[in-house]
């Protein structure tokens, strides 16, 4: 795999310390994966979000309709502009908030994964990350309250067919 491959490529405007955030991600997710946590949590209702992405100044080249060929670079300010939405609604740290968004957006329920919303100890999550795999690529957003504004990318697809490394929740909903 290419280095230039393992770039991120940011949304400009969305946060200026997102390289730091991309890479606390990455972190996060790897000392996640590495000292074995699994968040046991008893699903919680969630009420429904509706979505109606506003125009941004990064979305004027957000395909009107997603499509098989439009590519994760042109589909993210339009994933960015979904993720923005959500994180405007008081349940901008439910990850449930941003699957039910991206899902009513048009995006492939059956193509995301999301993380917990909470510790395995039950306290709030410091970051939520969720992703939806768009043929070899991932668009990754991450919110929370040590994110400070959301943070999107898109980012190379993983070898085993996921974005995220690490348990991730069940969207069994």
């Amino acid at each position: 795999m290419c280095a230039d491959r393992l770039t991120p490529r940011l949304v400009p405007a969305r946060s200026r310390r997102a390289g730091g955030i991309v890479g606390l991600l990455g972190a996060a997710i790897v000392a996640g994966a590495l000292t074995g946590c699994t968040p046991v949590l008893t699903p919680s209702p969630t009420p429904t979000v509706s979505i109606t992405p506003t125009p941004t100044e990064t979305s004027s080249a957000a395909p009107q309709q997603l499509s098989e060929a439009t590519t994760a670079d042109e589909a993210l300010p339009f994933f960015a502009d979904v993720v923005a939405a959500v994180w405007a609604t008081d349940q901008r740290f439910q990850g449930r908030a941003y699957i039910d968004g991206l899902t009513q957006a048009g995006f492939d329920k059956s193509a995301m994964e999301v993380t917990y919303d909470e510790s395995t100890v039950g306290n709030p999550a410091e970051s939520i990350q969720f992703s939806v795999r768009w043929g070899e690529e991932c668009l990754v957003g991450q919110v929370g309250p040590s994110t400070g504004d959301p943070v999107t990318a898109v980012m190379p697809g993983l070898q085993t067919g996921r974005c995220l490394v690490g348990d991730t929740r069940p969207i069994d909903w």
